[in-house]
């Protein structure tokens, strides 16, 4: 791919960072980027076969900025020996991106939309996934449980129950349903009491 090739790729990926942050998931149309980005309405199927390996580019730059910000906050946040404190941390890191970026945070789990395996996107979610597995694991065992739980999930479980929590709090946190429910305008009890609910109260 020639370098001019190259650019107008990236552009193209650019314009459609720009469109879903500001007019959000429904606006990501390929007509749309291309006329956005200057070039003809098939232009961009020279470097895009189909409208979800656009997107799927897309949605790996948010991933990308997602892990960058979740690895420097985790990495402040607290000491590597407290990984509860870097869990806290990671997850306001998490709410926090779904309130600032909701366009790019719906684009980026709606799987039924991307291509995972293209594009080197499975190569940039799971490795988010994997971090929070292993603070998971490295809470759990700070707070002296085995390696199972009293349920008997592991990590990777524990994880993924946790995740959608998170997701959970963020979508009902968007929506103005969990601020209504509650009579709250933190999102920090909501995020402690997930923690607590899969990992136990805290011991220190």
């Amino acid at each position: 791919m020639s370098e001019q090739d190259t650019g107008l790729r990236a552009r193209l990926v650019d314009v459609g960072v720009e469109l879903v942050a500001k007019e959000g998931l429904q606006a990501l149309s390929l007509r749309e980027i291309a006329r956005r980005a200057g070039v003809s309405h098939g232009a961009p199927r020279r470097y895009f076969p189909t409208h979800l390996s656009l997107l799927s580019a897309i949605a790996r730059r948010g991933f990308e900025d997602l892990a960058a910000r979740a690895t420097e906050a985790v990495a402040a946040g607290g000491p590597k020996e407290d990984p509860r404190a870097q869990l806290d941390v990671f997850g306001r890191v998490y709410l926090d991106f779904a309130r600032t970026d909701r366009g790019m945070y719906e684009l980026m789990f709606r799987h039924d939309l991307l291509e995972s395996g293209e594009l080197g996107l499975r190569e940039t979610s799971l490795p988010l996934y994997r971090t929070l597995v292993d603070l998971v694991g490295r809470a759990r065992a700070e707070s002296g449980a085995s390696s199972r739980n009293g349920t008997g999930a592991e990590p990777v479980v524990v994880a993924g129950a946790l995740w959608a929590n998170l997701h959970g709090i963020a979508q009902l946190w968007g929506w103005g349903s969990l601020q209504l429910a509650t009579g709250g305008d933190d999102v920090g009890p909501l995020l402690r009491a997930a923690l607590d609910a899969h990992l136990g109260p805290r011991t220190r």
